[in-house]
């Protein structure tokens, strides 16, 4: 079987808890023990753990009482921001010896097209293992990484053999990957997603795959489409060296719950200030105002409202984002709020893919 296109040769580079892992290699005195990098506060989030940490339910996004509670030994250490960013410069400049088809995706994960490379290595499973070799060699940290014909099934297999290892799906080998695959693990198919997949009877690829075209877009919508198309290893979403960002946003959690609509009105005066400060800094506009609000039980509501007319001015982002506010009761007190502006004036997306009538092959003489 063959693609009408000429297939790819992807790698996922995807760091091994990043933050963590860089403040046990500036501090050696976290070595080997479970560290959360985040506030350890009542009202405190952790933003990255450590393996150790994991080990103990630990997980990012976690409260830090939740995640003390967890594991009592738990280290916290302050988030170094520019620190990551200077050890992620790096990591990047790694890649861009192999090829300048690198698309950041977060300071600790990139795809790599490396189809036509610099080192005119036909190997991108050795190019990867390279890879991850230098990363090592320079900043003492490990990496993972998935190999594979496109970005979609390169980063599932990244995840296979964390930490400190590598997968390499090969041509031929994708269509039985994903359907041995838990539904869980498709990149794309959250948490509520997968629940629904399961009432629908949908547990693995295989599963996914029996269903059809029609049935998953009647159920899922637009992501039907991409799902009936991935899970037969199509995705001709290309590696785009300078992504466009589908939306910009500013959140606060606050130190108390905040139970009047009069306080929240505060926060958010100062939150579109700072979304103001970045559309201004990175020129950008947009439509579609969305409210994010996250309350005391941890419950998430999001609320938004599209616009005629691109905006950028804090006083637009405000007044709409108090109509959403008002748009009905609040549920419960709140510890979290947050404003974003997608539907942006930065040109049409183009990821993902979008011919139904693609052809689901691969061309098995691919050498991988």
């Amino acid at each position: 079987m063959a693609l009408d296109l000429p297939l790819r040769k992807i790698i996922h580079v995807d760091m091994d808890a990043f933050y963590a892992s860089v403040e046990q290699h500036d501090d050696p005195s976290l070595r080997g023990k479970p560290v959360a990098v985040g506030g350890g506060a009542q009202r405190g989030v952790v933003s990255a753990a450590s393996y150790e940490a994991r080990k103990f339910g630990v997980r990012s996004a976690m409260s830090g009482f939740l995640a003390k509670k967890n594991c009592p030994d738990l280290i916290f250490v302050k988030p170094r921001f520019d620190r990551y960013k200077e050890v992620s410069k790096e990591i990047r400049s790694i890649f861009h010896e192999f090829t300048d088809l690198v698309e950041p995706l977060s300071l600790d994960e990139a795809y790599l097209d490396v189809t036509q490379n610099k080192k005119g290595n036909p190997s991108a499973t050795l190019m990867a293992r390279e890879i991850r070799s230098l990363i090592y060699e320079r900043t003492g940290l490990r990496a993972s990484a998935g190999i594979s014909i496109n970005k979609f099934v390169a980063k599932v297999a990244s995840d296979v053999n964390k930490p400190n290892g590598q997968k390499t799906v090969n041509p031929e080998e994708v269509e039985a990957f994903l359907e041995a695959l838990d539904i869980r693990k498709f990149h794309g198919v959250g948490k509520v997603t997968a629940e629904k997949m399961y009432r629908l009877g949908i547990f693995t690829g295989a599963d996914l795959k029996q269903k059809s075209a029609s049935f998953l877009e009647e159920h899922f919508g637009k992501s039907g489409a991409f799902f009936y198309q991935v899970v037969r290893g199509v995705h001709h979403s290309p590696v785009k060296p300078h992504r466009t960002p589908k939306s910009v946003g500013a959140e606060r959690t606050f130190d108390q719950n905040l139970s009047s609509e009069v306080f929240m009105l505060e926060r958010l005066d100062h939150i579109a200030t700072e979304l103001e400060r970045r559309l201004k800094k990175s020129q950008m506009a947009g439509k579609t105002v969305t409210l994010k609000i996250k309350y005391s039980d941890f419950t998430l509501q999001t609320r938004s409202k599209t616009l005629p007319f691109f905006i950028a001015d804090k006083d637009l982002i405000l007044d709409t984002a108090k109509d959403l506010l008002y748009q009905e009761e609040m549920q419960n007190s709140v510890r979290l709020l947050g404003i974003s502006l997608a539907n942006l004036n930065t040109g049409k997306d183009s990821g993902g893919p979008k011919d139904k009538k693609a052809k689901y092959s691969v061309q098995l003489t691919f050498d991988f």
